[in-house]
């Protein structure tokens, strides 16, 4: 049982490549096989930790790892939209750009203030995450941008703000902090409950 966390999160690394190459080699047929593919990918994400919070491996290295797949798959994801709408992610490139930005940005200042990655797995980043599983709903599926696209990129330029001053706030480097007014609290000193909330 200990092990079945490791291998959520394997599973979700490996069908990053897979989805990536469908969509490069087999084009708009592999559109609804893609989206199934992110439904497994999601349920994963959603049962590694409760899985490892219910047999006590919730760890540091486990959220880490989990954090860093995470990102691996929504870019497989990305990259597959891309390849069957080139047009609609190129008319939506300022938008797109900015995203990335951000998450570099994320990157770098938890790196230059803590010499690690960011790893908070906060209450908005999983927002902008079901929001992003309706965005790709629509580009992979419907061939649309629209509302489902808008909304994401709105909850993701908050929540990569959310995180940045995660970061900037914390007196030292921390998994799983629910968001910036929980940084706040935790430099105050204030004891925190440890949130079970989407982790």
């Amino acid at each position: 049982m200990k092990n079945i966390p490791y291998i959520l999160i394997a599973i979700r690394f490996l069908l990053a490549p897979v989805i990536f190459f469908l969509a490069y080699l087999k084009g708009e047929e592999s559109g609804y096989l893609i989206l199934i593919l992110m439904f497994i990918g999601l349920l994963t994400d959603i049962f590694d930790g409760i899985i490892a919070r219910k047999v006590g491996v919730s760890s540091e290295k486990l959220r880490r790892l989990d954090s860093q797949v995470d990102l691996v798959f929504w870019l497989s994801l990305g990259f597959a939209a891309y390849f069957l709408n080139p047009e609609m992610i190129k008319n939506e490139w300022k938008n797109i750009t900015l995203i990335f930005v951000l998450e570099a940005l994320c990157y770098l200042i938890s790196f230059w203030k803590f010499g690690k990655e960011t790893c908070t797995h906060a209450f908005l980043s999983k927002m902008w995450g079901l929001s992003l599983l309706i965005a790709f709903i629509y580009l992979i599926g419907f061939q649309q941008t629209g509302w489902a696209f808008y909304l994401a990129i709105i909850l993701g330029i908050i929540s990569h703000i959310d995180v940045i001053l995660i970061i900037l706030i914390l007196p030292k480097w921390q998994y799983d902090v629910p968001s910036c007014y929980h940084a706040w609290n935790i430099r105050k000193g204030k004891q925190r409950k440890k949130s079970t909330l989407f982790n």
